[in-house]
């Protein structure tokens, strides 16, 4: 049977939970391009994956997919999670704000710019830049 293009996603993330979403309820999809854009992640936005599935369960599993985005299927029950600590949270923003200005940031997951050794460089080759305007000046 021809397979039909039944939606088109931009990410791989969305793209598996609908393909998960759309067996879990007997339709037979095929989420395709997946080896090009996890190879690539920027031809994720190029070629888009695609849901595939037979051309006679393509008008059911869209309908399946538009009463999903409507909520139909979202369950009654209270999220397990617990409540975020906003008193933690203010105080890692407030530690990286102080942090910052300093020429560093908080924490190994982001990148240390301009540390001290780098203001004290662009100082020295600021230093050198003027002090040879004033004597090119001074001629």
């Amino acid at each position: 049977m021809a397979l039909a293009e039944i939606v088109r996603f931009q990410d791989v993330y969305e793209a598996d939970l609908a393909a998960a979403f759309l067996a879990d309820r007997g339709i037979d999809v095929d989420v395709t391009e997946r080896f090009q854009t996890t190879v690539d992640p920027l031809m994720q936005r190029a070629l888009g994956l695609r849901l595939m599935a037979p051309s006679d369960q393509v008008e059911v599993a869209r309908d399946l997919l538009a009463r999903a985005a409507r909520g139909e299927f979202a369950a009654d029950d209270e999220d397990d999670l617990p409540p975020p600590d906003l008193t933690t949270r203010n105080l890692g923003r407030g530690m990286a704000l102080a942090l910052a200005s300093s020429g560093a940031f908080w924490g190994n997951s982001l990148p240390r710019r301009l540390r001290t050794v780098h203001w004290a460089g662009m100082t020295l080759i600021l230093g050198i830049v003027a002090l040879s305007l004033i004597t090119a000046l001074s001629l």
